[in-house]
């Protein structure tokens, strides 16, 4: 058994209005990007990460260090699940059990102990899993006109995270049947399946970088981990 890990790059980041995709944004001396692979090259030691682009990036050769397990597709579709599905169909000598694990090229801050409970916990599971957090905040659903139409129960609903983990045979299926352009992510292709992915908990410090001030929390994000690992 085998991780083959992803990280889908293809975005162009029209929500943050940067001049350049916002996963090459600098970072804490390096783009967002690195980050993202650097931290699944700690938590996956020895497996190839696949980062996934789109045809026409001008960045990732002069902005990404080169590593021997780090490959380069210029596979990217569209949307995220059809960059997903372009990088599993590329991939060679996969076992139907090994596990393909996505990570956001835009988290850069996912820390070690959140993957390590995501592979122990999923490990034995036929399906795979995700990193999620509860939700803590009251929920509203809210109309065109700006105003709630109605509130929503917050228990039960968790907010997913990156890294999915799923077995190869089950997202290769996943992603291969027709419709399912809209899904934001992994699980909610294999949940179209009538499976039901394990959640394992995930970390506040998990911060995705949408928008402009989450760069800003990125920063200080990384600054208080690098902080707590110097006191140890």
């Amino acid at each position: 058994m085998r991780y083959h890990i992803i990280i889908p790059a293809a975005g162009n980041g029209f929500r943050y209005g940067a001049p350049v995709p916002k996963q090459y944004l600098p970072l804490a001396g390096k783009p967002v990007l690195q980050h993202a692979i650097d931290r699944m090259a700690s938590s996956f030691p020895a497996s190839t990460i696949h980062v996934v682009l789109a045809p026409d990036d001008h960045w990732f050769e002069s902005s990404i260090a080169k590593q021997d397990n780090l490959q380069g597709l210029r596979l990217g579709g569209e949307a995220r699940e059809q960059t997903v599905r372009n990088a599993i169909d590329a991939l060679a000598g996969v076992a139907n059990d090994d596990w393909i694990v996505v990570h956001d090229a835009v988290r850069p801050c996912i820390d070690p102990a959140a993957v390590l409970r995501l592979k122990a916990e999923v490990s034995a599971d036929p399906v795979g899993g995700l990193l999620a957090i509860p939700m803590s905040d009251t929920l509203k659903v809210v109309g065109s006109d700006g105003r709630v139409l109605r509130s929503m129960p917050r228990e039960s609903v968790w907010r997913a995270q990156t890294p999915q983990m799923f077995r190869y045979e089950v997202l290769r299926r996943a992603l291969s049947r027709a419709g399912i352009d809209g899904w934001t992510d992994e699980a909610g292709a294999v949940e179209a399946l009538g499976l039901r992915p394990r959640i394992v908990l995930g970390s506040g410090s998990n911060v995705k970088i949408t928008y402009p001030g989450e760069l800003d929390l990125a920063a200080a994000v990384l600054s208080r981990q690098e902080s707590c690992e110097e006191a140890r």
